[in-house]
C-alpha cells in the first residue's frame, strides 16, 4: 500500500477526481493498514475541504464493525522506541514515532515504555495508540500511565479520537494547501 509521503503535493481536486483504486492507493495508508476506510469513504465525492475527507474516513472508521474497529487498532504498531526501525512500520509511523525521539530513548525510557506497553495491551487488546506529533518520550510515557487504567470501553474510544487526530494529520501533510 502507498504510503502519504510518497502522494505528498496532492491537491484535493486531485483527490476529488481519482477513480476508487487510484483514491484508495493515495489515501489508503491515511488509517495504518486500513484501506478499506479509504474505499468505503470514496463514495461521498467530492468534498469541499480536508476537514469534509476527514470527517467522511473518521464516520466509516465509526460505523464499522467492533471487529473492524479492532482490526483498525490492533493495525497500529506499538511505541517502544525500537519499533522505528521495524520493517512493519509504515514510513508515516516511522516519521512520526522519530519525531517525537521515540527513536533515542534512554535505557529507562526503552524499558518504561517496553513494560507499559505490555501492561497496556494485555489489558486491552490492542497497542496503545497517541498521535505524537508535538509529544516527547516523557509526555507520551505519562499519556501511558494514565490511560492504562482506564475503563475498556472509555479507552477504545480513546484510542479511535487518536487514531482520527493521526488520520487528520496525515490528510494535512498529504494534501497541503488544498
Amino acid at each position: 500500500m502507498t504510503q502519504g509521503a510518497s502522494n505528498a503535493g496532492l491537491r484535493l481536486d486531485d483527490v476529488n477526481a481519482m477513480d476508487e483504486a487510484g483514491f484508495v492507493r493515495a489515501l489508503g495508508g491515511v488509517f495504518e493498514h486500513s484501506p478499506w476506510v479509504a474505499q468505503r469513504a470514496y463514495a461521498q465525492r467530492p468534498f469541499a475541504s480536508v476537514a469534509a475527507l476527514h470527517a467522511a474516513m473518521v464516520a466509516v472508521m465509526n460505523e464499522a464493525s467492533q471487529p473492524e474497529q479492532l482490526a483498525l487498532l490492533r493495525a497500529h504498531p506499538e511505541l517502544t522506541g525500537k519499533a522505528s526501525v521495524s520493517v512493519d512500520l509504515t514510513a508515516d509511523s516511522r516519521r512520526e514515532q522519530r519525531g517525537a525521539g521515540l527513536d533515542r530513548c534512554t535505557l529507562q525510557q526503552f524499558a518504561d515504555l517496553s513494560e507499559r506497553n505490555a501492561r497496556y495491551r494485555t489489558r486491552f487488546g490492542f497497542p496503545f495508540i497517541i498521535a505524537v506529533k508535538g509529544l516527547d518520550v516523557d509526555a507520551i510515557l505519562q499519556a501511558l500511565a494514565s490511560r492504562v487504567d482506564r475503563a475498556p470501553d472509555a479507552e477504545k474510544a480513546e484510542a479511535l479520537r487518536q487514531v482520527a487526530r493521526i488520520g487528520r494529520l496525515r490528510l494535512e501533510a498529504l494534501l497541503d494547501g488544498s
